[in-house]
């Protein structure tokens, strides 16, 4: 219910869904379905296991660059951890409580909060992540990437993964369970290297590297000094995973 007015409370992407009942757990399966009926795979165990070898990889492009890393949509939290052990400082960003609590038992700093949303250090992130499909965050690709160019310093750098084959979709999608429970639906996009690389230079970003490992595809987004930062917030909030939600704060040493 909504406190103070009887009505009840809209359900939320990634919170009162299956997704967060497999992040406390660490087990699958869960697709994105989308409108049309096609499914997604969401990796749920890989991204509760240790960093595999794809992930070192992006790990070890943050830790070369010696600044501080966000990690946007960091989910339940190994990239943020694997970052720790590599002694570079890093913050993940999340949406579902599950998520960040499991981050935080890993023993790394996270916010319960959207990308969207204010966040510590605005302008001076030496680097950003945007794995495991977290591209799609708001079915506008265009908006997320002039958000995250906002976040990073200048000559920052935004390590993303892609679609392996190329596309350039925006769609309405649910998260669905094996029994076939499905939560509220929410925009996601779906981006392959070309098109990502196209939506780069009106966000204030150039591609400089690309990179693929174990089947998964990478790019390297390097911010301009006169970066743009365009950022425009997604337009409904009732089917947005991003909008209008705020969680904690950080410690204030992140401000």
């Amino acid at each position: 219910m909504t406190p103070g007015t009887g009505a009840p409370t809209a359900a939320r992407p990634w919170i009162d869904d299956p997704f967060s009942e497999a992040i406390r757990t660490g087990r699958g399966p869960l697709w994105l379905r989308t409108a049309d009926g096609r499914r997604h795979r969401l990796d749920v165990e890989r991204w509760c296991a240790p960093p595999d070898a794809a992930d070192r990889t992006l790990l070890e492009r943050c830790a070369g660059l010696g600044r501080p890393a966000l990690d946007v949509g960091c989910g339940p939290g190994r990239l943020v951890a694997g970052l720790l052990a590599l002694g570079l400082p890093a913050l993940g960003v999340d949406l579902t409580v599950a998520a960040v609590a499991r981050t935080r038992r890993l023993g790394g700093p996270a916010l319960c909060r959207s990308v969207f949303e204010r966040l510590p250090a605005e302008g001076r992130w030496g680097s950003a992540l945007l794995a495991d499909g977290n591209l799609g965050i708001g079915g506008d690709p265009g908006a997320l990437l002039g958000r995250i160019s906002q976040l990073l310093r200048p000559g920052g750098r935004l390590f993303l993964e892609v679609e392996p084959r190329e596309v350039d979709e925006r769609l309405t999608v649910r998260i669905e369970d094996a029994a076939g429970h499905r939560g509220p639906p929410f925009r996601w996009a779906r981006l392959g290297a070309a098109a990502t690389s196209g939506l780069s230079a009106g966000a204030g970003l150039v591609e400089t590297e690309r990179w693929s490992v174990l089947g998964r595809h990478f790019l390297a987004l390097t911010r301009l000094p006169e970066a743009p930062g365009r950022c425009v917030r997604p337009r409904s909030p009732a089917l947005d995973p991003v909008a209008g939600l705020a969680g904690p704060g950080a410690p204030r040493a992140w401000y």
